[in-house]
């Protein structure tokens, strides 16, 4: 079992949905509800579940938990909870920005070279989500799949809905490890038995991985992240945006149909 993570929560809350980052975990999101709620949609598990940066680089003799790894930094910290160092914030009753040093997921170091940045905002029933990476290291990597967010939720959502590539609706039970698949719209969410549960607005990708642990303990959990491929190289600034939202399915299409469009960066576009 993962040790647990400290915990310093900092609330966003505008009566309609409640969004948390964990202060201890590189002020990483875990948690997001309806305003008023317990039931957190979101698994924060451990560490590595946080909806948070997370990159991926090449081989580099690491070891995570007797498996080998790769350059790994990660916006919460290290698999073993070595805290990320938070060293900015700022925030208001609706906002929040943070800017972290995150550490390498496999053998805690931090990465003083890769400085991650969030500004997060409710804007009704929608967290806005806006990521960014700037990397000065010196090496430059193998291209690799990155998670662009991993969204990590509730082992009861467990449907997978989206709009494949023919933009037909599917529903799919995915079972691990990872699936893959294409989507004709920028959206998916985690639905439970009643069709209800977490949507995720993606503009930046076609692409999503996902999977779901089923093995009846704590670590139960379904997961996606959309994925873009590139690499971690010297100057490489990378920036993305995402919405999450509540709600049946058919609130959560209509709210994202709803969004005015959003920059779309890609690794092509990233300033370097």
């Amino acid at each position: 079992m993962p040790v647990q993570a400290a915990e310093n929560w900092h609330y966003l809350d505008n009566g309609e949905v409640r969004l948390g980052v964990n202060l201890s975990a590189g002020a990483c999101i875990g948690w997001f509800s309806p305003s008023g709620s317990q039931d957190n949609l979101l698994n924060a598990y451990d560490v590595g579940r946080y909806v948070q940066q997370s990159y991926y680089g090449d081989e580099d003799g690491s070891d995570w938990n007797g498996k080998p790894w790769r350059y790994n930094p990660v916006q919460g910290g290290s698999w073993k909870n070595a805290p990320a160092e938070v060293v900015e914030t700022k925030s208001d009753a609706t906002s929040f920005y943070a800017k972290t040093k995150p550490r390498h997921w496999a053998t805690g170091a931090f990465t003083p070279e890769c400085v991650m940045e969030e500004w997060l905002r409710l804007d009704g029933g929608l967290a806005r989500l806006k990521f960014k990476m700037t990397y000065t290291g010196e090496k430059e990597h193998k291209p690799r799949h990155q998670e662009l967010p991993a969204l990590f939720v509730a082992p009861k959502l467990d449907t997978l809905v989206f709009v494949d590539a023919e933009k037909k609706l599917k529903r799919n039970q995915p079972g691990f490890p990872n699936e893959y698949f294409r989507v004709g719209e920028p959206w998916c969410a985690w639905v439970d038995a009643n069709d209800h549960g977490i949507g995720l607005s993606m503009p930046h990708t076609t692409q999503i991985t996902c999977y779901r642990v089923r093995n009846g303990n704590k670590g139960d959990c379904s997961y996606l992240a959309p994925i873009q491929t590139f690499a971690l190289k010297p100057g490489l600034v990378f920036e993305y945006e995402v919405v999450l939202t509540i709600g049946s399915l058919e609130e959560i299409r209509a709210a994202f149909a709803q969004l005015k469009e959003w920059p779309q960066k890609s690794a092509e576009d990233a300033k370097r």
